[in-house]
C-alpha cells in the first residue's frame, strides 16, 4: 500500500500509545550502564502464554525442546484445517536480539494468527538473547532449529506439514535472523533433503551501518526505535570490538549472487527510522539477482503489526497470505 506522499504526523490510537509507552519504559530501564540487562525487572512485564493443545480459533500449540543446554526450543502452532501439503513457516521473533521470546503474549498471538489465516504450521524459535549471548549465537540457534526439523520431522510435524514448502519469517531482529539463517541454509543446502526454502517474509528487518541514514536523522521521537536504542542493541549483539558495518548488521557485506536465495517480501513502514536500511536491503537483493518485493505502509511505525487493534496489522497478514499462496502456486506451475 505505497503512497505518493507521506503524512506529516504519525497518528496512533490511545490504546496503542499506552502499550508503546509501557514497553519502551520497561525496556529502557532494564538496560544497565554496564551493557547488561536487568532480566528480573523485565519479568514484571513479561506476560507469557503457555502452549495450549486445545484448539483456539482452530489453532493449537505445543513446545518442543531442541537443546536444553542452551534453552533452544520452539513452539509449534498447528492449524486444524483439512488439506494436504500445508506450508511450514519458521518464525523468528523481534526484540533487538535482546528481548522477548516465542511465549511472550504478543508473539504467541501473532503466530496464532499466521497459523490460522495463512494457513500454515508455524514454528516459532526461542533463540539465545544478547548481551549474554553475542553473535553468532542467534544464527547458530536458528540454523540448528531448522536442522532439527529436517532430522525429526516425522516425530514433530503432522503428516500434512510440507517442509518442501518452507518459509522463513521474522520481524525486526527476527527479520535479520531469518535472512542470516537463510544464507546459512543456502550455503549448506546439501544438509537438507526435506526442507526446501521457497520464500522469506522480512517484516521491518533490523539492519544498520555506521553511517546514519536520512530516516534515522529525520524520524526523531518515533515509537520503539531510536538511534540510541538501536546502537545499544548492536553493542549488545555484535562481537566485541565490531562496529555496525559488520556483516550481521549490514547484509550487503556478503555476496549472495551465486546462492539459491528465496523470493523475499520486505515490509517497510513510513515512520520507522530503520526504513532506509530496509529499502536498501530489498534493492540489494534485486541487485544480487534475487526476486524481492517491497510492501510499504506509509502511515505506520516499527512493529505496528503486533498491535491487532490496528487495521494495517490485519491487512499485513492478508498480504503475507497472498505471498505464501503465490509462491506455493508457482511450485506447482
Amino acid at each position: 500500500m505505497a503512497a505518493e506522499s507521506q503524512p506529516k504526523k504519525l497518528t496512533i490510537p490511545l490504546k496503542t500509545r499506552i502499550a508503546i509507552t509501557v514497553i519502551s519504559t520497561f525496556t529502557d530501564n532494564a538496560q544497565r550502564p554496564d551493557g547488561s540487562i536487568n532480566r528480573r525487572f523485565l519479568r514484571l512485564l513479561d506476560f507469557r502464554a503457555p502452549p495450549n493443545p486445545n484448539p483456539i480459533n482452530s489453532v493449537s500449540s505445543s513446545d518442543f525442546l531442541v537443546d536444553p543446554s542452551r534453552d533452544l526450543w520452539f513452539r509449534l502452532y498447528t492449524p486444524h484445517v483439512t488439506g494436504h501439503r500445508i506450508p511450514v513457516v519458521i518464525f523468528f521473533h523481534g526484540g533487538g536480539f535482546a528481548f522477548l521470546s516465542p511465549n511472550a503474549r504478543p508473539y504467541d498471538a501473532v503466530c496464532r494468527r499466521f497459523a490460522g489465516k495463512l494457513p500454515a504450521y508455524v514454528v516459532s524459535v526461542n533463540y539465545r538473547l544478547a548481551p549474554e549471548h553475542r553473535y553468532p549465537a542467534q544464527y547458530d540457534d536458528g540454523f540448528d532449529a531448522v536442522k532439527f526439523l529436517e532430522e525429526n520431522r516425522a516425530a514433530v510435524l503432522p503428516a500434512n506439514a510440507d517442509l518442501s514448502r518452507c518459509f522463513f519469517a521474522g520481524d525486526s531482529a527476527g527479520g535479520n535472523i531469518a535472512h542470516n539463517v537463510a544464507v546459512r541454509v543456502c550455503r549448506r543446502a546439501g544438509c537438507f533433503a526435506a526442507v526446501r526454502l521457497v520464500g522469506l517474509v522480512s517484516i521491518q528487518p533490523f539492519f544498520g551501518g555506521e553511517e546514519r541514514t536520512e530516516a534515522e536523522r529525520r524520524l526523531v521521537g518515533m515509537p520503539l526505535v531510536s538511534p540510541d536504542r538501536t546502537d545499544w542493541c548492536w553493542r549488545a549483539m555484535l562481537p566485541e570490538g565490531a562496529n555496525r558495518d559488520h556483516e550481521a548488521a549490514k547484509p550487503s557485506v556478503v555476496d549472495i549472487s551465486g546462492m539459491d536465495y528465496p523470493d523475499t517480501m520486505v515490509v517497510v513502514a513510513g515512520f520507522d527510522p530503520l526504513r532506509d536500511w530496509q529499502r536498501g536491503y530489498c534493492e540489494w537483493l534485486k541487485l544480487s539477482g534475487k526476486r524481492a518485493r517491497l510492501v510499504e505502509y506509509p502511515n505506520m511505525f516499527h512493529a505496528f503489526y503486533i498491535f491487532p487493534e490496528l487495521p494495517e496489522a490485519g491487512e499485513l497478514v492478508q498480504r503475507i497470505k497472498d505471498f505464501v499462496e503465490e509462491r506455493v502456486a508457482s511450485l506447482s506451475a
